[in-house]
């Protein structure tokens, strides 16, 4: 099965950190498929772990490559793409 990859720019005013992190950590644990983060050309990370999503240092602007295998690869990469685009710390 082929994985679908989105480029994704950050859209959280304060980048990923702890709050927007966990949101985005949680919804792709809950995608229930592997799916991968990375920044800019680094080497991807398990988006279901939140200590390695915020290692990656991501800012607002930042943007970044999701990497989803398995059924419903694209829903999954538009629910997160979403989440990821929107800026959590104005609400």
């Amino acid at each position: 099965m082929a994985a679908a990859t989105r480029t994704v720019r950050i859209g959280s005013s304060h980048g990923l950190h702890a709050r927007p992190a966990k949101l985005f950590a949680q919804a792709a644990k809950d995608a229930g498929v592997p799916v991968t983060i990375a920044k800019d050309a680094g080497a991807p990370v398990n988006a279901a772990s939140i200590l390695g999503v915020i290692a990656l240092g991501i800012d607002h602007g930042d943007y970044v490559t999701l990497t989803v295998e398995g059924e419903g690869a694209e829903d999954v990469l538009d629910r997160l793409a979403d989440l990821l685009s929107t800026d959590h710390d104005s609400e």
